[in-house]
């Protein structure tokens, strides 16, 4: 049985911390498959296509068969991802990866209940967002089962990235097509071809 992970991520831009995290997420799980989500209470940057293409920038830089793309996985709700994955991987472990700034929001989300009896939940701590042990017992309580994964991963925000115009914040790969299309007001610049 493959164990996959699955993330979905607004990608509004992917940041180097995205990269980090696809990447550390390949040495514990069989398989990752990644979406640009399609997040009804966020206002995005970039409409979905663009930020799908971002993605799949990244994915390709990653350059990793056990990595993929899968953007028919995107839902405004993550009940209906998982359906599509267990449609689409029958009688595989499904790892939900979701960043510890969610936590408290899961037991509202769309059927949440059914979401945490399916699969198993993945929790990477972020900066800013400490992890509190007593912040998963409601999870628990609702049959959750849990893995707290504590990556190394970087403090970067695709919000920053967008609100500064930061450059630093986005994996080299995807900047010259950031700069090349205008987005988010990159602007290529004379040493814009140099990582």
């Amino acid at each position: 049985m493959t164990s996959i992970a699955l993330l979905g991520t607004s990608a509004d831009p992917p940041t180097c911390g995205h990269q980090v995290l696809l990447e550390q997420l390949l040495l514990h799980y069989d398989q990752v498959v990644t979406w640009a989500s399609d997040n009804p209470s966020k206002q995005h940057g970039l409409p979905l296509h663009q930020r799908c293409d971002l993605l799949q920038a990244l994915v390709d830089a990653i350059h990793d068969s056990r990595l993929e793309l899968v953007q028919t996985l995107s839902s405004p709700w993550a009940i209906r991802t998982l359906e599509l994955a267990e449609a689409r991987w029958p009688n595989q472990r499904l790892h939900f990866v979701v960043g510890s700034d969610l936590v408290d929001q899961i037991l509202r989300w769309k059927d949440s209940d059914a979401l945490l009896q399916r699969c198993r939940l993945v929790v990477v701590p972020r900066q800013g967002w400490p992890l509190h042990p007593e912040a998963l017992k409601p999870l628990q309580a609702q049959g959750a089962r849990i893995d707290v994964l504590p990556l190394a991963v970087p403090g970067t925000a695709s919000s920053s990235a967008r609100r500064d115009h930061d450059s630093t914040q986005v994996p080299a790969a995807l900047r010259p097509l950031l700069q090349q299309h205008g987005f988010y007001g990159f602007k290529a610049t004379p040493d814009s071809a140099a990582p």
